[in-house]
């Protein structure tokens, strides 16, 4: 897979979140998708198979309360970095920062690890 196949799927993730659209998300996951949450600590939480990690990253992307926003992407063949900003309100501690790394097998997503600074 390319840089820019990863790019494409990447950047249509972060819209899902941008746009609060889980729909963008449908195409997206692998059967085999694994999700780790940066939360609860120290661990986070565990999502398995499409349906669970579909649902996780739906109840987020269609949060309209919440503002996504891109910081930068890295790719390297199948695999990426985010870094991110997610806003939940305006005041100066409303927010959090954090980085994905995520992981396609044949233009999906199979892996992917959320870290939060904090």
């Amino acid at each position: 897979m390319s840089d820019e196949q990863t790019r494409k799927v990447i950047e249509q993730f972060n819209q899902a979140f941008q746009q609060h659209d889980p729909g963008l998300l449908k195409d997206l996951l692998a059967e085999n998708c694994r999700l780790e949450n940066s939360g609860p600590a120290p661990d986070g939480s565990v999502h398995l198979g499409y349906d669970e990690c579909l649902q996780f990253w739906s109840s987020i992307a269609g949060n309209e309360g919440a503002a996504f926003e891109v910081e930068e992407v890295w790719v390297a063949g199948e695999r990426a970095v985010c870094r991110w900003t997610l806003r939940w309100g305006t005041g100066p501690k409303d927010f959090v920062r954090g980085v994905n790394v995520t992981r396609l097998e044949g233009g999906l997503i199979v892996e992917s690890f959320g870290y939060v600074k904090g």
